[in-house]
């Protein structure tokens, strides 16, 4: 796990965020409350999301199934109204523990992800959220649908299997200005009838906000430098 910072310094930051998106929307004519900040607590405690949850956030993102679940319950069954995006890659048999412990799933990039996703909701009664991950720069390595497949991808996902889609999410490529990427998403999600944008991280949420995003995914911005492997 990483170091946590101390909970004033994530109080702090929080603030600071939450300042930075009020600006960014205000400037475009925008309503800070139209952007939802998913506060991504990966490699950190639970300690790091108390304090958090103690300056009054209530959305958290995390990128793996297993590290959730190891953290999240225990947080859950304290504060009810916490809120919990996947926003990493889920591997198809990994479906059943996201549908039950996620609200929200970030990450639908493919047709055998997309019917597993329909059949564990049908098993289980239970209906998360979901946003269609979109591979913008077409990197190889990275997960996501291409930009020229997202519409029959969507039209998949959404009426074919009933998927709640909520949305389009996009992780622009590192060394790539964000702002276009940004705006291809969200011209795909308005051509697919969709509201939801997921876009942004601690580097370019401001832009992102400026570009239309309804969920900014902000971690090190908030509970500081996260350790890498």
């Amino acid at each position: 796990m990483s170091e946590p910072l101390p909970p004033d310094e994530i109080a702090r930051n929080l603030d600071e965020v939450r300042r930075r998106i009020e600006r960014a929307a205000t400037d475009v004519g925008r309503e800070a409350g139209e952007v939802t900040l998913v506060a991504v607590s990966k490699t950190f405690g639970a300690e790091a999301v108390e304090a958090a949850l103690a300056a009054g956030q209530r959305v958290f993102g995390e990128n793996r199934v297993q590290e959730a679940q190891a953290k999240f319950p225990a947080l859950r069954a304290r504060h009810r109204e916490l809120e919990l995006h996947l926003i990493g890659p889920l591997q198809s048999n990994k479906t059943a523990d996201a549908v039950a412990l996620f609200d929200v799933i970030q990450s639908v990039d493919r047709e055998k992800l997309a019917r597993a996703l329909a059949r564990e909701m049908e098993r289980q009664g239970r209906r998360p959220r979901c946003f269609v991950q979109v591979n913008t720069g077409e990197e190889p390595q990275k997960a996501g649908v291409a930009p020229a497949d997202t519409a029959d991808f969507v039209r998949l996902c959404r009426d074919e299997l009933g998927l709640p889609l909520a949305g389009l999410m996009c992780i622009p490529p590192l060394d790539d200005a964000p702002a276009p990427h940004f705006g291809l998403l969200r011209q795909l999600a308005a051509d697919c009838g969709l509201d939801g944008l997921s876009m942004g991280m601690s580097g370019d949420y401001e832009a992102a906000v400026q570009l239309g995003a309804t969920h900014v995914r902000v971690g090190s911005a908030i509970f500081g430098r996260r350790d890498r492997p």
